[in-house]
């Protein structure tokens, strides 16, 4: 296997997180050429002119060559395309992913011919916004990069992943597949859901009142903020990872329940142990 300098990539899909592999790995000179496949000729032209990738177009078999193949579109786009990915990639080709939801697209890649060297990624990091313009070199600095194995990954394959990983500035953590989604149908999906509907509800609550925008101050505009992610990508993360994310919204409608029958039954004890529980959890997470 080639060292990371000596790689030449393809990244299919150059949205925020492809943008932002191309642009961080080139900051770095961390590999040797970067193609990018996608299919707004507009992105690929400003990405060529700006210097980021070396070569860019719209045709899968552009990433023909590549010694590591990297899948950054939806979720159901990545699942699409990983049978089509098999027959282009070389031998010895590294296939990595990056998307939100890790237990399809394994099992999608454990389907891949037995010359490749699938490994499922997910960078826990992100924005309200999406597309090449929203890209930026330092979206992965500091954060938690998740890489999930399969079985038939060489140990080579997972130490030349993690060497990526840690080339652009993130902490690789090794987890498996399952365990992966079932946390982040907590950490991730479900806050985008409550913010989701909070935002519907607030709606729905000032319907007629033309005061509602002149009151939406930080406190929901902070917490409404995850509202506004891009809708076709946050579809593929819930619907292929439905029986967690259906599950935390279910166990935070209880405890939804519970806040509102404190409030109003005025029990002031029982809603006191409520917010200092929740207080105290989310000083010891972060620190604050």
């Amino acid at each position: 296997m080639k060292s990371l300098d000596e790689s030449d990539f393809a990244i299919v899909g150059l949205g925020l997180m492809g943008g932002s592999l191309a642009l961080a790995l080139r900051a770095q000179n961390a590999c040797k050429s970067i193609v990018a496949i996608d299919r707004d000729a507009d992105v690929c032209a400003r990405a060529l002119a700006r210097g980021v990738v070396d070569q860019a177009g719209a045709d899968l078999t552009l990433a023909a060559s590549a010694d590591v193949i990297v899948l950054a579109t939806p979720v159901r786009t990545i699942l699409a395309q990983l049978s089509r990915v098999g027959g282009i990639a070389p031998p010895g080709a590294v296939v990595i992913d990056l998307g939100s939801t890790k237990r399809e697209i394994v099992r999608a890649m454990d389907a891949l011919p037995a010359h490749a060297q699938p490994i499922g990624g997910h960078p826990m990091c992100g924005k309200e916004v999406a597309g090449f313009d929203a890209a930026d070199a330092n979206l992965f600095r500091g954060v938690t990069f998740v890489l999930t194995p399969l079985a038939c990954t060489a140990p080579p394959t997972l130490a030349f992943v993690r060497s990526m990983v840690e080339a652009i500035g993130a902490r690789p953590l090794v987890i498996d597949a399952a365990r992966h989604d079932r946390l982040v149908a907590a950490t991730s999906h479900l806050p985008f859901a409550l913010a989701a509907m909070l935002m519907a509800t607030a709606s729905d609550w000032a319907r007629d009142d033309e005061l509602f925008d002149a009151l939406a101050a930080s406190g929901f505009r902070d917490t409404s903020r995850l509202a506004a992610s891009d809708t076709a990508m946050m579809l593929d993360i819930l619907l292929t990872n439905r029986d967690h994310v259906a599950g935390a919204i279910r166990a935070c409608s209880r405890r939804l329940d519970q806040l509102a029958d404190a409030i109003a039954q005025g029990d002031e004890n029982a809603l006191r142990g409520i917010l200092e529980d929740s207080a105290r959890r989310r000083r010891a997470l972060f620190k604050s």
